[in-house]
């Protein structure tokens, strides 16, 4: 098993279970360094690497009237205050080639979004970087599917690869996640990630927007540490109701840290055979 190094901390291997999480998209500073200043304190009492994730423009919004963020280059000068005030790496989403050099400079870890995992030109401009490249499983990808994504990393010359699980289609507006997907992509050598509160999106559930089942983020996190997985990825808010993008997938600031107390309990017991 290859370990991925972000910042001082190292992911996969057995090494202590890492956190990404923020909310969905940048709406506002002081709302996203409230919701990152909490999530650190509450990771660093429990000894949880963190990585604070949002996102500077979500180019896959069910409608075209729907909150994006602030663009690329208002998004980075937010993220980098994000990353220095807090004193944490961050994560966020690349959409085109041409964003992967500029916000390869000021993040920690390049993200491709699910929809864009299979964009061969996308992924090597990503690798390029030297990154560490974050590539969530399409929704409609077998977790195999994912060794071409790895081979593809591997050809622009980057190993530094975290592979993400966030629920495959099951019918109209629905999604499942299949368990066996963590083995699976492990299997492949490297770090595997579970996004919690996407795979409870109900995708154009919504009409103009996407729905959510986030009564069942605990229920599938809990599941997931315990079919192995290295690292959470979990969209969180103060106020989801108020959220701008995502809010009825995303998980309560202030019931996250009983949930990732539950976590650890199970990671504690697995952990020794993800070594």
């Amino acid at each position: 098993m290859n370990t991925v190094k972000v910042a001082d901390f190292e992911i996969g291997a057995g090494n202590p279970l890492v956190l990404m999480a923020g909310p969905c998209v940048l709406e506002g500073l002081e709302r996203c360094l409230f919701i990152g200043r909490t999530i650190k304190d509450i990771t660093t009492r429990l000894g949880i690497p963190y990585i604070f994730k949002a996102s500077f423009d979500k180019a896959n919004r069910s409608s075209f009237n729907g909150f994006r963020g602030p663009g690329l280059e208002k998004g980075l000068e937010m993220l980098a205050t994000i990353k220095k005030e807090l004193g944490v790496p961050v994560v966020t989403d690349i959409h085109k080639e041409t964003q992967a050099e500029p916000v390869a400079k000021v993040v920690d870890v390049l993200q491709i979004p699910a929809f864009l995992c299979r964009q061969t030109d996308l992924i090597n401009a990503a690798a390029r970087t030297g990154a560490v490249i974050n590539v969530k499983k399409g929704q409609f990808l077998a977790p195999n599917d994912m060794r071409n994504v790895v081979d593809k990393l591997l050809e622009g010359g980057n190993s530094n690869i975290l592979l993400t699980e966030r629920g495959a289609t099951f019918g109209y507006n629905n999604l499942v996640v299949d368990m066996r997907s963590f083995p699976i992509m492990r299997s492949f050598g490297y770090p595997v990630v579970f996004d919690a509160t996407h795979s409870v999106q109900l995708p154009g559930g919504g009409g103009s927007c996407s729905a959510g089942n986030r009564e069942y983020i605990e229920y599938l996190a809990r599941a997931a540490v315990g079919a192995g997985v290295d690292a959470l990825f979990m969209e969180v808010h103060d106020n989801p109701e108020e959220a701008l993008c995502d809010g009825p997938n995303s998980f309560y600031l202030d019931r996250l840290e009983d949930l990732l107390k539950d976590c650890l309990s199970i990671y504690n017991v697995v952990r020794p055979k993800l070594a």
